[in-house]
């Protein structure tokens, strides 16, 4: 099984010749004020949690957009500073800074509100402007010379995450650095090529992925639904065994490479002693009481099927009148893009939702639905999947969702129940989920009253073979594969 130790190990025996570079718009660490002081603190999510042990082996670099000003405070001349500060195993972190037109256009504009929708076929039209192509091409350039600067004449495997910076490859291409091997990680899914005509830049951002060396989806569909993209828009040879395109005399391989969480450590984390105090302080918080709590964490987005969950939760408590009283349903959610006119009108829309929900059906001085947009930290999410009977992940689309996997690693009792839509990637591993389409109603209703009730042997039977899975294709595994790919290519001579 793959393991961090396995990991850095391979690393350090295999890589130990290259440079590493890590490019993502979202920076690893940030520095913020913390009670009169600027401290780092860790960005949350899978890719940091992934990548850290990897740069740290290599003593690699971290590019990515700084967005503070004590983020800039603490660089030194070269724009660069040394992350995690404490311990010797830190490695660099290069920080870009936007002006806001440019984040305004880059981010928010072509990424968010073009590429997103586009790609998640959650039946939000996509808006393509030329000034938010030309500001997205603009960061993308900005990107790559930062990585030519950084790397110099060495070697270096050049990985860049997801569909903010597709030009970037190109960009390097076009600088005639051979030293380069490039690959970029595609984290969202990609639509199927009669949605993707739709973009009126399809060609530049296909021939930008496609300056890459290797492409990585998640599962097969996604790659197969690039290959019916490129078949369609491009003159270019596609080879379905090797499974790569050529194009101008230029070969990218395309790979599934499905994402994970550490479920080791994440396992061990929710058997600590903090973990019952957090459990019975978060009772105490959400006034839960001993009722059973059905669990939803997802970021405030349209793709994430909020309404839908809510609307579910509404028919059930129709269909079973019994159930009033016996659970609180507790969805976190913290607000993101609320400039954009779609994710205000997202956020009213659950607004709405749960006050005529609520009203509907509280009893005494029980409500079904506790609404919270404040952060939490890890601790407590982890808290919160280890104390829910129900957790429910309804994305309308979804590249993977780690949700539904984190949920699985903090079962260590293999009791609780996942519900799962079956339009996320998760879906085709997690089997043994309660699988449900998040756009029909009655059957979501009913699979709430079928893992409320469910039995507790029958419960454990499935969370023992889906800890199975997430414990073998854990994080380390996915980036394990990655770099062996990498590995595979020939340097030429410079």
């Amino acid at each position: 099984m793959w393991t961090k130790e396995r990991l850095q190990e391979i690393i350090a025996t295999k890589m130990s010749d290259y440079t590493l570079v890590v490019v993502s718009n979202r920076q690893p660490y940030s520095h913020v004020l913390k009670s009169g002081k600027v401290i780092c603190q860790r960005q949350p999510g899978g890719l940091v949690t992934a990548l850290n042990p990897v740069l740290q082996a290599t003593q690699g670099l971290w590019i990515g957009v700084g967005m503070s000003p004590y983020d800039q405070q603490v660089l030194d001349a070269s724009g660069k500073v040394r992350v995690p500060p404490q311990g010797d195993n830190g490695y660099w972190l290069r920080r870009l800074f936007l002006s806001k037109e440019d984040m305004d256009g880059y981010y928010y504009g072509y990424s968010n509100e073009g590429l997103w929708p586009l790609a998640h076929i959650a039946y939000t039209r996509p808006n393509f402007i030329e000034s938010d192509w030309q500001a997205y091409q603009k960061v993308n350039r900005m990107f790559a010379d930062a990585i030519l600067q950084e790397v110099g004449d060495r070697n270096a495997f050049v990985w860049v995450q997801d569909f903010h910076l597709t030009l970037v490859a190109k960009y390097l291409r076009e600088a005639n650095k051979p030293n380069i091997v490039t690959s970029l990680f595609w984290h969202i899914p990609w639509p199927n090529s009669e949605v993707f005509r739709i973009c009126p830049q399809k060609n530049e951002i296909l021939e930008g992925l496609l300056a890459y060396d290797m492409l990585g989806f998640h599962i097969r569909y996604h790659c197969d639904n690039f290959f019916a993209s490129v078949n369609r828009e491009l003159e270019c040879r596609i080879d379905y065994e090797r499974r790569s395109v050529s194009i101008q005399n230029h070969e990218t391989l395309v790979r599934q490479f499905p994402i994970s969480v550490d479920a080791t450590y994440i396992s061990q984390e929710v058997e600590q002693p903090e973990t019952v105090e957090r459990c019975n302080h978060l009772r105490d918080h959400f006034n839960i009481g001993d009722r059973k709590i059905i669990l939803g964490i997802d970021r405030i987005d349209y793709t994430k099927g909020i309404p839908e969950k809510l609307k579910a939760l509404n028919r059930f408590l129709e269909k079973h009148p019994e159930q009033k009283g016996q659970f609180s349903f507790l969805q976190l959610g913290q607000i993101s893009r609320i400039h954009i006119p779609r994710y205000k009108q997202l956020n009213d829309e659950i607004n709405a939702l749960v006050e005529e929900i609520n009203w509907k059906h509280s009893e005494g001085t029980w409500q079904p639905i506790i609404l919270d947009r404040s952060y939490i930290d890890q601790a407590d999410i982890n808290a919160l999947y280890r104390m829910s009977d129900v957790c429910v992940v309804s994305s309308l689309h979804d590249g993977m969702n780690l949700v539904a996997k984190e949920f699985v690693a903090c079962r260590p009792d293999l009791n609780g129940v996942l519900l799962l839509s079956e339009f996320t990637g998760a879906a085709r591993e997690l089997t043994d989920a309660v699988v449900f389409n998040p756009y029909d109603t009655e059957s979501f209703a009913d699979a709430l009253q079928m893992a409320l009730t469910m039995p507790l042997e029958e419960q454990e039977r499935r969370m023992r073979r889906m800890r199975e899975i997430v414990f073998h294709n854990n994080i380390y595994r996915w980036a394990g594969k990655v770099l062996s790919q990498l590995l595979k290519f020939e340097f030429q001579e410079i």
